[in-house]
């Protein structure tokens, strides 16, 4: 796909802003590998990527930032849809149409006919998203918004056709909801530039409310940067004034995107990579006057800063950014602290106490030190969320509490297996190590309600969880090594 092609138009003067801001390598470092290498999008059935047959549109993307593709929807044919079909999750639960993965499966071929010749006759139709409540680890309840699944399908399909595209803008310290970039990803990038920088406060940033206050119109400003075929803008139009269905009762959506949606995660990181990361990119170089580092994980944000003038400036104008855009930091949750290499000595010295900690995808981070002496990050669970998965963990043995020790012992098995792969961090062994031991109390308390199991012995109970909950150990390389292979040329400001 040339820039000459017809289906690539020059970018309207109206839609330059922002986009002045260069890419990954001109932020002063390497790009990162997991950008060129493959697509978050699974394999296909026939053991293939579907990224695979979208390389012009992102050497396009590539080649020039500031043009806008018009020819996208063509990619839609019924085998697209296959593929798209069986990227999704088989076991999510149905939206308001009642239809679960297994049944559209049964006729499959049919309704993906009928679904691509919708989609290209402009007769496609957006279901409202059915909406559920999910517990927080704070006790509130989280609204979620379940598509209906041939919605998913569709959007699934928008997401892999713009993902390539976007994949050439987005920043290197944006984490959330990319391919090769998941939370651990930023966490590293996280620790290597707290210790590394000379960062001397944590500014950590919460905005109220993202999915439920991103407005429409600049969603679509926003996408239009990049985007103008038509028909993909109509598709996500669609989608956003799709409203929700609640009680049989249907709701307009003026505002906000639904959290649980296939596209959420592309629009939410669309809109915040004009409204912020190409913001703080220039912010850091023209108006700050030290270091500054941010990382980013959806609508979560952690900003490090050199100097306390620098962070109080940058906090005051980033409630100004936010507002122009329909949006705003939750007074509540955003804290400016001192935190780094020379924290604890500084408080110190004027008599203060320890530094303050801060949480960040389910860690609390505190400064520490390494046993030879110099700085070190610490990183551990953070109470809440091991309190929420104790407290998910007992309701389900209350409902299983009958089943035979084996089937709920390799239940039990896979559940710690999956807490271990995300939570075992170095330096956590210690709170890995307590989940465990409270889960063996919660697991012998439910074993003692059953009527031949009273007066289990703690060394008989010892026996079966040294047979089914396994020991915690480190899992994920140190944060140096796996950020060393990704940005194997660091340089500041990563």
């Amino acid at each position: 796909m040339e820039e000459s092609d017809p289906g690539i138009v020059p970018m309207n003067q109206l839609n330059k802003v922002g986009l002045q801001a260069t890419k990954e390598a001109g932020e002063g470092r390497a790009g990162a590998k997991e950008n060129s290498s493959s697509s978050s999008m699974p394999p296909t059935q026939s053991g293939t990527s579907m990224f695979q047959g979208l390389w012009r549109v992102r050497e396009a993307a590539k080649r020039n930032n500031k043009i806008r593709l018009s020819a996208l929807l063509h990619h839609v044919t019924t085998s697209f849809l296959r593929d798209c079909f069986y990227a999704l999750k088989r076991q999510a639960a149905p939206g308001v149409d009642g239809v679960t993965w297994q049944e559209y499966e049964q006729d499959l071929e049919a309704r993906l006919t009928g679904l691509q010749s919708g989609i290209h006759r402009g007769a496609y139709r957006a279901q409202p998203s059915r909406r559920v409540y999910i517990p927080k680890a704070d006790g509130r309840q989280r609204p979620l918004g379940i598509a209906a699944l041939e919605d998913k399908i569709v959007q699934q399909a928008v997401v892999s056709l713009l993902e390539p595209i976007y994949e050439e803008d987005f920043l290197g310290f944006s984490c959330g909801f990319r391919p090769g970039r998941g939370p651990h990803a930023a966490l590293d990038a996280l620790t290597v530039s707290i210790e590394r920088m000379p960062v001397k406060w944590i500014l950590d940033a919460d905005i109220r409310g993202f999915f439920d206050n991103v407005d429409h119109e600049w969603v679509m400003k926003f996408v239009q940067h990049r985007v103008a075929d038509r028909r993909v803008l109509r598709l996500i139009q669609k989608w956003l004034k799709a409203g929700v269905s609640e009680d049989v009762q249907w709701s307009e959506t003026k505002i906000g995107t639904p959290q649980g949606a296939v596209v959420s995660p592309l629009i939410a990181n669309i809109y915040l990579h004009y409204v912020y990361d190409l913001w703080i990119h220039a912010w850091r170089r023209k108006v700050a006057r030290g270091a500054v580092v941010t990382v980013r994980y959806a609508d979560d944000l952690v900003v490090g800063f050199q100097y306390r003038e620098d962070a109080e400036r940058f906090q005051e104008e980033l409630q100004t950014r936010l507002a122009k855009f329909g949006l705003e930091l939750n007074t509540d949750k955003t804290r400016l602290i001192e935190f780094g290499r020379r924290a604890e000595r500084d408080r110190k010295r004027r008599g203060e106490g320890k530094p303050e900690t801060f949480n960040f995808l389910g860690f609390t981070h505190s400064c520490g030190r390494h046993r030879k002496g110099y700085f070190s990050l610490w990183r551990k669970t953070t109470r809440k969320r091991m309190v929420a998965k104790l407290r998910q963990i007992k309701q389900q043995l209350q409902q299983r509490r009958h089943e035979p020790i084996p089937v709920v012992g390799k239940w039990l098995q896979q559940v710690v297996t999956g807490y271990y792969n995300y939570h075992a961090v170095p330096g956590n062994l210690t709170s890995l190590s307590l989940f465990r031991a409270r889960l063996s109390r919660i697991w012998r308390h439910q074993l003692r309600q059953r009527g031949d199991q009273r007066k289990i012995a703690w060394t008989k109970f010892a026996r079966i969880c040294l047979r089914y909950l396994p020991s915690p150990r480190t899992l994920p390389p140190h944060p140096y090594q796996r950020f060393n292979v990704t940005h194997p040329r660091w340089e500041p400001y990563a």
